[in-house]
């Protein structure tokens, strides 16, 4: 008996309209560059409130006053128990899908990358009386501008490079996410379909017409 290739169609539709055959988020979205289904994932756990409120207070300022250059992972800005070191899930239990901390007054940044627990491997506690660090005279590169659109009103680039920061909607959405960054079109998921990477380090590349 031979089945036409029609027939195997229909036959596969049926088992996927009756549920015989899921496809997960994971699959569906695996084409996506750069982790995309994370921020779709993100999207699904969040609500409406976390997604558009703006209450909080923090800007660019605060922002890069906890990194010793642009693009550095932040320290931390509060005195962490030390037995947290111990745990992978400490740091977690606030900063993975955030909310109002009444400890510290203000909105609980979330991190873009949870599936990272080692957390004290890139972001060190706040320096005791002593210091950790030599004085030294480094200075700071200037940190990326913003809104650097070609043409105007076009979508503004991304001014930096996507590792570990892969998941848009952690720093680009919610009362803890910086004023001058905040988006209020988070639902729409695939950033880079309109928001280019242009590092700013990066030469610039012309295009010429042929």
């Amino acid at each position: 008996m031979t089945i036409s290739a029609w027939g195997l169609f229909g036959f596969f539709g049926f088992l996927m309209a009756t549920g015989a055959v899921q496809e997960s988020s994971a699959e569906r979205l695996s084409g996506y560059d750069n982790q995309g289904s994370k921020i779709y994932e993100a999207y699904d756990h969040k609500t409406q409130a976390d997604m558009t409120s703006a209450s909080g207070g923090r800007n660019l300022a605060d922002f890069y006053a906890l990194r010793q250059y642009p693009g550095s992972p932040p320290r931390i800005p509060h005195e962490v128990d030390q037995s947290f070191s111990a745990g992978d899930q400490d740091c977690l239990s606030c900063h993975e899908k955030g909310g109002y901390s009444s400890e510290f007054e203000a909105f609980t940044p979330v991190t873009p990358h949870p599936e990272n627990t080692l957390c004290y491997q890139c972001h060190t506690p706040v320096p005791d009386e002593d210091g950790y660090f030599v004085e030294s005279s480094w200075k700071s590169i200037e940190s990326p501008r913003l809104g650097r659109s070609s043409l105007g009103g076009s979508p503004p680039p991304v001014p930096h490079s996507l590792q570990l920061r892969e998941n848009c909607i952690a720093c680009h959405t919610g009362p803890a996410a910086v004023a001058e960054i905040r988006v209020s079109h988070a639902a729409r998921g695939d950033c880079r379909q309109c928001h280019a990477t242009v590092v700013q380090t990066a030469p610039l590349k012309l295009f010429e017409r042929k």
